[in-house]
């Protein structure tokens, strides 16, 4: 956030519905989030880009990934950056690493109610399984709090539900450009996944494109190359003239 302040831009950061400000009270209360759909969410979001002075750049990691591709593709926005999103209805690959990187939530059907906690070795397998295993624990006791399993179930069955929620308008031509940015070595969201969202968009003539980077995992957005992340995502912007 500082970074894109000091590049001129007034960012905003706002968490899923009822989830607090902080990761410890996050972790004392994890029925507070529980339950949360991918429509809760994303009409949360839907609030509060209502309440900005101006249409925004949205920019969201993983579920938020979908939930950017989501509102870009209702009209909400004037550009989006997907960040190793989560898996869109109509995208078929489902490697086996992120089968196993969703075990922690899909593996028992009661956790569709709940919110779950990833432990240190699921964090390092789906997060940070590009990263030093000292860094992986680093940034699983920093930043990991539950999170509500039902989106994760809700994209899993996408294909096989009418009416998914998670569904995204891929053939809206008249939205803002679309960045979708992938590691390479993600098993949450693997490049195949985000590769196979790209081709979902062949319908639109949108600006709408993908940008890998080696090497890296689901952490990318939070571990030490951040920054590198961030400022490919500022050049990108600046290439739509924004």
């Amino acid at each position: 956030m500082e970074l894109f302040s000091e590049a001129g831009y007034d960012p905003v950061a706002p968490g899923w519905p009822n989830e607090p400000a902080t990761v410890a009270e996050a972790r004392q209360s994890p029925e507070l989030v529980a339950n949360t759909s991918i429509e809760e969410a994303t009409d949360s979001f839907r609030t509060v880009i209502d309440n900005l002075p101006a249409s925004p750049v949205i920019i969201g990691h993983s579920f938020g990934g979908l939930i950017t591709e989501k509102l870009l593709g209702e009209g909400y926005g004037v550009a989006g950056v997907a960040i190793d999103p989560a898996q869109i209805k109509g995208v078929l690959p489902l490697p086996f690493a992120q089968l196993r990187a969703g075990l922690p939530a899909l593996g028992n059907p009661a956790n569709l109610h709940r919110a779950v906690t990833l432990t240190a070795k699921e964090f390092r397998y789906g997060f940070g399984n590009a990263l030093p295993e000292a860094e992986s624990d680093e940034l699983y006791e920093k930043w990991t709090i539950p999170s509500p399993a039902r989106p994760i179930f809700q994209a899993a069955a996408a294909n096989f539900v009418m009416h998914s929620e998670a569904k995204v308008n891929t053939a809206n031509s008249t939205r803002g450009p679309l960045l979708l940015i992938s590691g390479a070595d993600d098993h949450t969201a693997p490049a195949v996944v985000t590769q196979s969202t790209l081709k979902q968009y062949r319908d639109s003539t949108a600006v709408t494109e993908l940008r890998a980077f080696e090497g890296r995992g689901h952490s990318l957005a939070i571990d030490h190359g951040w920054r590198e992340v961030a400022d490919a995502v500022l050049g990108w912007l600046k290439e739509q003239g924004l």
